[in-house]
C-alpha cells in the first residue's frame, strides 16, 4: 500500500471540497444570510486538513494500484461527507451532527433521503448546498478530482473502476484524466441545458438550478414541502426527462458527440431500460386512473414516479403510499434496479440485472441440454468468466448487505414496511420508500445508531461495497 499517496491525495480532496464550498458561501452572501460564516469555517478547516496532510504524506512515487485506488475512494469519500456535514451543523439549521452527517452523506451519494421535518424553513445558502451535494457526487467526487489534479499517473484508472457504478469501467480515450474531463463537459453541458428548460416554463434562476443540481445527480433533494407537486405539468415533464437521461449510460452520449449515433442506439442496456420505463409507466397509469380526473394527469404522475424510482432520484409528483398494490409493488421492484451503468443513478445497474436474468437463463438451457457450450453475451459481445463471477458475487454481497442493515434497524418501532424500504432505498441511493419513509415522510425520528447505519448503507450502495471495505480492513493497509 502506497500510504503516503493516499493520504497525499486524500489531502487534495480536502482542498477540492474547499473551493466547491466557495460557491454556496457566495449564495449566502448574495441573501445576506449569517449561514455564509458556516461555509467560511468549513473552508478555513478544510484547506488546514490539505495542508497538513499534503506536507506531511508527499508520496516519493505516483503509482496508483487497486488497493490505493479503493483506499483513497473510501477515504475521499468520508472526509467530503464530514466536511459537507459541518455548514449544516455550524449553521444551527441542523442542530444534531449525526442529522448534519446523514443529511450530507444523502446529498454526496445521491440518495435523497432527508430527516428534515421543514426543508422551506431553511437559508438559501443552505438549500443550495443540499443540492449541490447532489450534483458534486453524481458525476463522483473523485472523477472531478481526476480533472483537474494536473499530476496524477494514469494508473488512477483504479480510482475511476472504485468510483463509478457498474460492472465494467474503462477509458473513453487513452488519458484518465481527459475520460474524466469529457465527462464532465457532458455533465455541465446537460445540466445547464436543463436550467434553460425550467427557466424557461417560469422557475427562477435560483430554483432551476438547485432543481437542475439535484436531476443531475440523480438525488431528489427538493426546496419545497411537497417536492415538485406544486410546479406546473410543463416542468414535471422537463423533469421527468431529465431524469431519464441521466440515468443512461455517459458512454453513450460520448459516442453521439463523436459522431457514432448507430453504435449508441445498439445498446441493449439502453433499450431495456426504456423498455422497462415504458412497461412500468403503462402499467401504473391504468392501475392508478381512477385515482385521477384524466388519462394525461395520471400519465404524468406514473411516469414522473416511474422516471424518479428508477433513476433513483427520489422527487415526487404524489404520495404513491396511496396508490393501489400493483403500482406500489412494480416502483418497489425499481428500487432494486436502477439506471444503467456509467450512468449518475444508484441500484444494482440495468446491465447487471441483464446479465443476472442471461446467467439463469444459460443455466436453464444446461440442465435441458447439458453436452451444449452456452454464453452469456452483452452488447453483442460474449461475457468473460471473471465478469460473470464478479457480477453474482457482487448481488450475493449485495442482498447480504441489504439484510443485514434491515436487521441493524429493525428494532425501531415503526414496522416492516418502512424498516425494509429505509434499507432498501438508502443501499441503493433512491430516497424515498414506503410507509412513514415515502415521499411525505422523512428519517427523522430514527434513532441517531440508526441514522449512522443507514448513512453507511448509503455510502456503500453509491461505492458499490467493495472499495468502503477493503478500505477499512487492515489487511489492505499491510505493506508488501
Amino acid at each position: 500500500m502506497n500510504r503516503r499517496m493516499v493520504f497525499y491525495t486524500v489531502g487534495r480532496i480536502s482542498l477540492a471540497a474547499a473551493v466547491l464550498l466557495l460557491l454556496p458561501a457566495l449564495v449566502s452572501l448574495i441573501y445576506l444570510e449569517s449561514c455564509g460564516w458556516s461555509f467560511l469555517i468549513t473552508i478555513a478547516i478544510a484547506l488546514a486538513l490539505s495542508g497538513a496532510l499534503t506536507r506531511l504524506s508527499r508520496p516519493s512515487s505516483d503509482v496508483i494500484y487497486a488497493r490505493e485506488g479503493f483506499a483513497i475512494v473510501a477515504l475521499g469519500w468520508l472526509l467530503t461527507a464530514l466536511l459537507g456535514a459541518l455548514p449544516f451543523f455550524l449553521s444551527g439549521e441542523i442542530p444534531s451532527f449525526i442529522d448534519a452527517f446523514f443529511e450530507s452523506v444523502s446529498g454526496l451519494t445521491t440518495t435523497g433521503a432527508s430527516i428534515l421535518t421543514d426543508v422551506e424553513s431553511l437559508s438559501h445558502g443552505i438549500l443550495f448546498w443540499r443540492s449541490f451535494t447532489h450534483w458534486i457526487g453524481g458525476m463522483g467526487v473523485l472523477i472531478f478530482i481526476m480533472a483537474i489534479i494536473p499530476n496524477l499517473a494514469d494508473r488512477s484508472i483504479h480510482i475511476v473502476r472504485a468510483e463509478m457504478p457498474g460492472p465494467v469501467v474503462g477509458k473513453l480515450v487513452p488519458r484518465v484524466k481527459d475520460t474524466a474531463k469529457i465527462l464532465y463537459i457532458i455533465y455541465i453541458a446537460m445540466t445547464l441545458v436543463q436550467i434553460a428548460f425550467l427557466l424557461f416554463g417560469g422557475m427562477s434562476l435560483f430554483e432551476s438550478i438547485v432543481h437542475a443540481f439535484a436531476t443531475a445527480g440523480t438525488g431528489g433533494f427538493g426546496i419545497k414541502a411537497d417536492s415538485i407537486a406544486g410546479y406546473s405539468p410543463y416542468l414535471q415533464w422537463v423533469i421527468t426527462v431529465f431524469m431519464l437521461i441521466f440515468g443512461v449510460n455517459f458512454n453513450l452520449y460520448y459516442l453521439i458527440l463523436v459522431r457514432r449515433a448507430r453504435s449508441a442506439l445498439r445498446s441493449g442496456e439502453l433499450w431495456c431500460y426504456i423498455g422497462i420505463v415504458a412497461v412500468s409507466t403503462v402499467v401504473i397509469l391504468f392501475n392508478i386512473l381512477p385515482q385521477f380526473g384524466s388519462a394525461g394527469e395520471a400519465l404524468r404522475h406514473s411516469a414522473f414516479q416511474v422516471a424518479s424510482i428508477i433513476s433513483t432520484t427520489g422527487y415526487s409528483t404524489a404520495d404513491f403510499n396511496l396508490w393501489p398494490g400493483l403500482s406500489k409493488g412494480i416502483l418497489f421492484l425499481l428500487l432494486f434496479i436502477g439506471g444503467c451503468a456509467g450512468s449518475t443513478a444508484g441500484g444494482l445497474k440495468m446491465s447487471r440485472a441483464i446479465m443476472l436474468v442471461k446467467m439463469v437463463g444459460r443455466e436453464f438451457r444446461r440442465m435441458l441440454h447439458p453436452r451444449s457450450v452456452s454464453t452469456v453475451r452483452f452488447e453483442g459481445k460474449s461475457v468473460d468468466t471473471s465478469t460473470l463471477g464478479s457480477v453474482s458475487t457482487y448481488f450475493v454481497i449485495y442482498m447480504i448487505c441489504i439484510f443485514a442493515v434491515f436487521l441493524l434497524i429493525s428494532p425501531e418501532p415503526f414496522g416492516f414496511e418502512t424498516n425494509f424500504s429505509a434499507a432498501v432505498t438508502c443501499f441503493n441511493n433512491v430516497g424515498p420508500g414506503f410507509a412513514m419513509v415515502g415521499p411525505t415522510g422523512s428519517f427523522a425520528a430514527y434513532s441517531g445508531f440508526s441514522k449512522l447505519v443507514l448513512s453507511m448503507a448509503m455510502l456503500l450502495g453509491r461505492l458499490e461495497i467493495f472499495p468502503l471495505i477493503l478500505a477499512l480492513s487492515p489487511r489492505s493497509w499491510i505493506k508488501k
